[in-house]
């Protein structure tokens, strides 16, 4: 785990579910055929409605047409993130569109255990509303260990709620990892 995530912000609203995340009709591609593996990336986020409250600015595509990853590798969102079917691949697609970290103020639960159990990205919480501070395509830098996020666009800096528990399931790479390096499994 980096402890450092410096890049480019894409900011989304409040109650973005599973399947604005990756559509159903993208779940078709074999994660372990390389060439189909990529297609979670290029269509993650590609269908979050134009109606949508948390859309960014200027209808902004989160993977450019043609693209298998992301020019954003942070997600600011509002609550309820990930919420909507308990669907597996959703944090995988983000993680195969290149996403380092998402903050958001509060996570779907059993979306939050997927992204902690597979060690996909971190997900921070925040308790403020950064969806409305932080505009999509601002510079950010996240600093890991002090549990801060820097808006190096605007030069403003913010404290997340710490990692807690599962800092350690994120070190490790993922939870069969972590289970390793503890002595719970062999």
């Amino acid at each position: 785990m980096k402890e450092i995530i410096k890049g480019r912000a894409y900011v989304l609203g409040n109650d973005i579910d599973t399947d604005q995340i990756i559509p159903a009709q993208h779940l078709v591609y074999s994660l372990s055929n390389p060439e189909e593996r990529k297609m979670y990336g290029r269509y993650a986020l590609s269908s979050v409605p134009e109606a949508q409250a948390g859309l960014p600015d200027g209808n902004i595509r989160f993977v450019k047409e043609g693209e298998d990853c992301s020019q954003y590798n942070v997600i600011i969102a509002g609550k309820n993130f990930g919420c909507g079917s308990s669907r597996e691949h959703a944090p995988i697609a983000l993680n195969i569109a290149g996403v380092e970290a998402v903050i958001a103020e509060t996570y779907a639960r059993i979306f939050y255990r997927n992204v902690v159990d597979g060690g996909f990205f971190i997900p921070f919480e925040t308790e403020g509303h950064l969806y409305q501070e932080i505009r999509t395509g601002d510079q950010v830098e996240i600093d890991v260990r002090k549990g801060m996020v820097k808006n190096l666009t605007a030069g403003r800096e913010y404290k997340l709620r710490p990692l807690g528990d599962v800092e350690d399931i994120l070190r490790a790479g993922d939870i069969f990892a972590y289970a390793r390096q503890s002595g719970i499994v062999g």
